[in-house]
């Protein structure tokens, strides 16, 4: 049977079948919440309009880092938002959507709308952040809110003319802003050459397609991948009312690879490995636009791959970029928090080998290691070989990238 041929306005066409679903799905669901009502009952079925020239020419660049909790997204994300004042970098936008309809984001566990979550990624890149509104509580009053999540983490949020801060000297980083006028926001972004996001709310790769098929986008993603032992280990030091159970485990020495806790963490590891197969084995939808990074590598030789990650973005590699990079990753002391993006890196790949029981890094590697194979990390037979920082835990030879 002839298929005709596919015109890029069929490609769009398509595009919008999908996108009008979606949000179908997404009103059914926000009519549901009482705590919605009445509010996001206009929610647009539309596309992000394609916005002008300025804002969409063929030299734009856009790039997904695409990662999941404790793989060290945060550090890695500052190498973009670090460029300079060609950037817009957003840092987490999805936390507002997740945060709304599932208050619980491990039940959520990134199975349910992930449409939602493209098309607010793909108005984003378009500089359209009407999409994302809906979602900001409280709703933002003429496009202003107080209360987008970690804005702070945005440089390009925190420059006038977006940031007019009380005191014109305040330095760039230690800046405090009124409330952020989303149209100001979306103006800088239009006037961005390169715009980056960083999510952990993106789990399967393949959702993703009809971004990569927009014609008004460039996109590249950058899919974010650590050793599970170590996610597992940094978890239950960064939410440690949420890993309880495990911590129960790791005393009594006995884990039920039955619980939904055990089934969780195997889900997890599959959805990575799943997505990165995908991106691996290059369909022509992915061509060229699909890069995988481990965060030991990182840490190991920072500098290096950031040089490899702008070279995959076509994006330049810029001074100011190069110097943060230098500054923090060469740190003698470490600063707090677990959203901390200053590190000793070259000390951060194997740190966690001492903090997780050798029962607990078994039953990841029960129920991670196809992921582990595929990403390149070794199994450990017993503690004394886990805790032997002179024992690399990387195999070189299984890296598929």
């Amino acid at each position: 049977m002839h298929n005709p041929q596919q015109t890029p306005e069929t490609l769009q066409d398509n595009s919008n079948t999908t996108a009008r679903s979606s949000f179908t799905v997404l009103k059914v669901l926000l009519s549901k919440l009482p705590s919605t009502k009445g509010n996001y009952s206009n929610f647009s079925e539309e596309q992000p309009k394609e916005v002008d020239n300025i804002g969409n020419s063929l030299d734009h660049k856009h790039v997904l880092l695409m990662a999941s909790t404790r793989t060290g997204s945060s550090f890695v994300g500052e190498f973009f938002n670090q460029h300079g004042e060609s950037m817009f970098y957003l840092f987490e936008p999805l936390w507002h959507v997740e945060r709304m309809l599932f208050p619980d984001a491990e039940a959520n566990n990134g199975t349910l709308l992930p449409e939602i979550y493209r098309d607010i990624i793909q108005a984003l890149f378009l500089c359209d952040f009407s999409p994302l509104e809906k979602f900001i509580s409280p709703p933002p009053q003429d496009h202003v809110t107080p209360d987008l999540f970690r804005r702070e983490s945005s440089m390009a949020l925190c420059e006038e003319p977006v940031c007019t801060p009380e005191i014109k000297e305040e330095p760039l980083a230690t800046r405090h802003c009124g409330p952020l006028n989303l149209t100001l926001a979306s103006e800088s972004c239009l006037s961005k050459q390169y715009r980056a996001i960083k999510t952990v709310r993106v789990r399967l790769l393949e959702t993703l397609q009809p971004l990569l098929e927009d014609l008004r986008l460039d996109v590249r993603i950058i899919q974010l991948v650590r050793d599970p032992r170590a996610i597992l280990a940094s978890r239950m030091v960064a939410f440690s009312s949420k890993y309880q159970t495990w911590k129960t485990w790791a005393q009594d020495g006995q884990v039920p690879e039955d619980n939904e806790e055990v089934k969780r963490l195997k889900g997890n590891c599959d959805q990575l490995r799943i997505s990165a197969e995908m991106g691996l084995s290059q369909p022509p939808w992915l061509r060229r636009r699909y890069m995988l990074v481990r965060y030991e590598d990182i840490a190991r030789n920072p500098m290096q791959k950031a040089e490899e990650m702008y070279k995959f973005t076509g994006i330049p590699f810029s001074s100011q970029a190069r110097e943060w990079i230098l500054r923090n990753t060469q740190s003698v002391q470490e600063a707090s928090g677990i959203y901390s993006t200053q590190k000793n890196s070259s000390e951060q790949a194997d740190k966690w080998r001492f903090s997780i029981p050798f029962t607990l890094a078994q039953v990841v590697q029960k129920v991670c290691g196809p992921t582990m194979k595929l990403f390149g990390y070794k199994y450990v037979d017993d503690e004394k070989t886990l805790v032997n920082k002179s024992v690399s835990l990387l195999d070189e030879k299984q890296r598929p990238y």
